[in-house]
């Protein structure tokens, strides 16, 4: 079967192989010229006829058309001498059916003329009452044709089997890549909304406590310090349980993985790494906070000293689009507190679903030209304004929003301050 299904033109060691092919012919028709008696016994120029119609045959892939012309240069004056017809008869048929193996069809009707006229002319003046010997001959020319241009078809289909085969494990290897680069670039983005929310509401307690113990010794205010201190220790907690949360997420997928025998991760694309739309328990395990957890997110940034305004209505909000929400928002908290530049920083957070879309504003007071100028710069708000190496917050909320097919925009409000404008798709219900 692996001899059918290999190419003939491309087969390594095909000389070779043709060369021990066509010493069995022969062999074979020096047999049948001494067993067989249908016509003049062979002479020595029958006999040189004889062997000349075989030696083209250890060339029959490389130059099927002029083995095909060698052989017939042989064989025709072969039977115009009435030597024993039966003998060249191998040879002949081998020659024929590699032209149609190797060759296309209009070549292999085109062969079949051409070898049928002359052979019907011949056979007409060697044995002008064998009507019944120019049917059987054609129908072995026909046949032994036909044959090969069955076996050519039938490669072509293994090939094109084989190439379908090898595309799509190209394009599974290829879609493998793209998910795990996704899901690296998701992991990313969370750690980084995690991280950076949580260290900038550590850094504004911890400047909080430490301006309380240096504004007046002598008169310390050991309530508001202790209050500084417990605000630190419950964001210290709230990361620890969201970032435990994570890395639970990917150790499943990691043993989704492993089962499963393929690299394919489990997490929806976009959605977090474990979205969902209500609250983990109270140690901070379980699924992130959807549009549920924006309130925390509001108290969180009360806690580091900004006025936090909140208005939510969506209802049904997906999953996945209720955390890309969520994310945006914290992003753009953790931004306007750590950037705000302000003691009294008022920030606007709006959620409202109308037509299909779910649009997201988060807008603040805080020092406007400062973040209009890191705009200007390529920096983005909260990525590197004051002097640092450049963060992440504007490629990430982008990415949150592309995540579920919308978009946003960020830069200095038409007022004062600082505003993120994010548009987010809805699924549109199926009419019952």
């Amino acid at each position: 079967m692996a001899v059918v299904n290999r190419d003939p033109l491309t087969a390594p060691r095909r000389t070779r192989n043709d060369a021990f092919l066509a010493v069995g012919v022969a062999v074979l028709a020096f047999v049948f010229a001494l067993l067989l008696d249908d016509g003049l016994p062979l002479d020595p120029p029958g006999w040189a006829l004889l062997a000349g119609a075989h030696v083209p045959l250890v060339w029959r892939r490389s130059r099927p058309l002029l083995v095909l012309l060698a052989v017939a240069a042989c064989v025709t004056p072969y039977h115009a001498l009435d030597y024993n017809h039966a003998v060249p008869i191998p040879a002949t048929l081998l020659a024929l059916y590699t032209v149609a193996a190797t060759g296309t069809v209009r070549r292999s009707l085109l062969t079949a003329v051409v070898v049928l006229g002359p052979t019907l002319v011949i056979n007409t003046f060697t044995n002008p009452d064998g009507a019944l010997e120019l049917l059987r001959i054609s129908g072995w020319v026909i046949a032994v044709l036909f044959f090969g241009v069955d076996a050519r078809f039938y490669r072509q289909y293994v090939a094109s089997i084989v190439e379908r085969a090898e595309r799509a494990e190209r394009t599974r290897e290829e879609e493998a890549r793209r998910r795990v680069v996704e899901e690296r670039l998701r992991i990313a983005r969370d750690l980084h909304d995690l991280l950076a929310h949580s260290i900038t509401l550590i850094g504004v307690q911890t400047s909080v406590a430490a301006h309380v113990l240096t504004a007046d010794p002598d008169r310390l205010d050991r309530k508001a310090v202790a209050q500084a201190l417990d605000d630190i220790a419950e964001t210290c907690r709230t990361a620890r349980g969201e970032l435990r949360t994570t890395l639970e997420v990917l150790r499943a997928n990691e043993m989704s993985v492993s089962v499963g025998g393929e690299r394919e991760w489990v997490a929806e694309p976009g959605s977090g790494s474990s979205s969902g739309s209500w609250l983990g328990s109270s140690d901070g395990r379980g699924p992130l906070p959807g549009l549920d957890g924006l309130g925390a997110l509001a108290d969180a940034a009360r806690v580091a000293g900004a006025e936090v305004e909140l208005s939510v209505h969506a209802d049904g909000v997906p999953p996945s689009v209720g955390a890309a929400a969520y994310r945006i928002v914290q992003e753009a908290l953790t931004n306007a507190v750590r950037h705000g530049g302000r003691d009294d920083l008022t920030v606007r957070v709006g959620l409202r679903a109308a037509e299909g879309t779910l649009r997201v504003t988060v807008t603040d007071d805080g020092a406007g030209q400062v973040a209009s100028n890191a705009v200007r710069k390529g920096v983005g708000h909260g990525q590197g304004v004051d002097g640092g190496a450049p963060g992440f917050g504007l490629v990430g909320m982008r990415e949150r929003a592309r995540s579920v097919g919308g978009t946003l925009d960020a830069g200095p409000s038409p007022t004062v301050g600082f505003q993120v404008t994010a548009e987010l798709p809805l699924p549109r219900e199926e009419p019952s």
